[in-house]
């Protein structure tokens, strides 16, 4: 399996997904932490990939996702994006509407 195919299977197989640096317990940026203390706030289960210990897939995201910086966010194999708009949309509510939509 192509690491673009890996990719694309992780984010068909997580309704949530979070490519971060470090991980919801250890962020190893203030981008990834604001991104994961959103998507706690919102009360789902979510999975991520470290993609500092994943180098060909920080590599190689960027070109699959078509956005360049990290963390990128995944609901339902769609991107939303990363920390700004997150932030965004949580404090308009957008973002617990979606998260509340996935089915358990």
């Amino acid at each position: 399996m192509t690491t673009e195919e890996k990719i694309k299977s992780q984010i068909s197989d997580n309704q949530i997904l979070l490519y971060m640096k470090g991980s919801p317990e250890q962020p190893q940026c203030g981008f990834s932490q604001r991104a994961t203390q959103i998507l706690m706030a919102c009360g789902k289960e979510f999975s991520f990939v470290d993609i500092l210990s994943s180098p060909e897939i920080r590599e190689t995201l960027p070109t699959v996702s078509n956005w360049p910086t990290f963390p990128q966010l995944f609901v339902n194999g769609e991107l939303i994006g990363g920390s700004d708009i997150m932030f965004e949309m949580y404090q308009s509510g957008e973002m617990q509407e979606l998260i509340d939509s996935i089915d358990s």
